[in-house]
């Protein structure tokens, strides 16, 4: 994400300064993309690995995902939008980051058939690629963001409705 940060800053700010755009949201928006694209490849791991054990878990991660890609990509293309990039550029590369999903879900199916323990490994390495960047950048930034109580309580909402809906 470094490396992504510094290639981003030269390229793009220069690009959109000298067009008096606002190029640190476009930044933040490529960025963000970036690491969605990456975020995404264990959201597909996860996904493929979870129909092999059963169609009803990969059901249940499919639509998981689904829902909790929607506020994702709003927060790629929001930036990058508003930063002065042009419509028809941010719906194309919002939909390029979530082909990293369908290319991980194509090797989740084809490792999850090894075994059971390989399926619980494909989820537990998603579990934990989501929480390192909820806990490290995702939750950080929203309290800077806005200092009240309303983050935490999202949060618990959020458990609260997995728990129900793996239930399920």
């Amino acid at each position: 994400m470094i490396f992504c940060d510094n290639f981003i800053k030269k390229i793009f700010n220069k690009k959109y300064e000298a067009k008096g755009k606002n190029s640190s949201l476009l930044k933040i928006g490529i960025i963000v993309g970036i690491g969605l694209a990456i975020h995404n490849f264990p959201e597909g791991l996860a996904i493929g690995s979870g129909f092999e054990s059963s169609m009803k878990l990969g059901f249940a991660l499919a639509i998981a995902i689904l829902l909790h890609d929607i506020p994702e990509g709003i927060s790629m293309s929001v930036p990058m939008k508003n930063g002065g990039m042009s419509k028809t550029k941010v719906i194309i590369l919002t939909l390029l980051s979530g082909v990293t999903t369908g290319i991980g879900a194509f090797f989740g199916a084809l490792i999850g058939g090894i075994s059971v323990e390989v399926i619980g490994m494909c989820l537990a390495f998603t579990a934990g690629a989501m929480l390192y960047i909820v806990s490290g950048e995702l939750i950080p930034e929203s309290n800077k963001i806005y200092k009240g109580r309303m983050g935490a309580v999202g949060n618990i909402l959020g458990f609260i409705i997995g728990i129900f809906a793996v239930s399920l």
